[in-house]
């Protein structure tokens, strides 16, 4: 009876063992699996082209190379209301904006903008006409979210 006994300790004993392994064997590979797959949807969708609403320059830095006159960038397909000409320079009023579009009349007529598409110092110093909608500021006169401008000088 003792020996019977042992027996099924030492079978006891054993199953929890063979039941880990063979459970470690089934799910190791199942989570690499889902590692790898998760690693090639993420570079398949990073390798996707630009979308057609987006023009040159709505993500990402652009080399000086790449700005050229009469090149759009921003949002393509969105229409935008409000429309002006100017030369972009840094910097905001009381923190709004964070930068100015310089216009002939004198700075009553200057536009302090932002961006939520576009990088603006990859413009500073170039004349552009910009699209963008018109936001009520505190401080600035005319306040604009730029979506898309292009280069004129």
């Amino acid at each position: 009876m003792e020996i019977q006994e042992e027996k099924t300790a030492q079978i006891n004993n054993l199953s929890p063992e063979v039941s880990s392994v063979s459970s470690r064997k089934f799910f190791l590979p199942l989570i690499i699996g889902a590692v790898v797959l998760g690693i090639l949807s993420g570079y398949l969708l990073s390798r996707r082209g630009k979308s057609e609403g987006e023009l040159p320059g709505g993500s990402g830095i652009i080399s000086e190379e790449q700005i050229k006159t009469g090149q759009e960038y921003g949002a393509k397909n969105q229409s935008f209301k409000d429309t002006t000409i100017g030369v972009i320079e840094k910097g905001g009023i009381d923190g709004e904006g964070t930068h100015k579009l310089i216009r002939e009349g004198g700075p009553s007529q200057t536009v302090y903008m932002t961006s939520s598409v576009l990088d603006l110092d990859q413009f500073t110093g170039k004349k552009v006409q910009v699209w963008g909608e018109t936001f009520q500021g505190q401080k600035a006169g005319w306040l604009m979210d730029v979506g898309r401008l292009k280069i004129l000088e």
